[in-house]
């Protein structure tokens, strides 16, 4: 229950703030593209563009927790 509260208060934080939003997208992305290190730039983009939803979501409070790290 308590990640599931985390990750809602991680997605209202990423809809609410789009310079959040942009650096949570690109951390995620960078480290999608980190393991998955055998696909082309070309396979990755596709599949960033078909997967992106799922993973902002899986990924909201993780990002959220890297962007209060690099804050500091």
């Amino acid at each position: 229950m308590e990640r599931d509260n985390l990750m809602h208060g991680a997605r209202s934080a990423l809809n609410h703030d789009m310079d959040i939003r942009a650096w949570a997208e690109n951390f995620l992305k960078e480290k999608t593209r980190g393991e998955n290190t055998s696909m082309s730039d070309e396979e990755f983009e596709k599949y960033w563009k078909y997967h992106k939803p799922e993973i902002m979501h899986a990924g909201a409070a993780e990002a959220m927790a890297a962007y209060r790290q690099s804050a500091k």
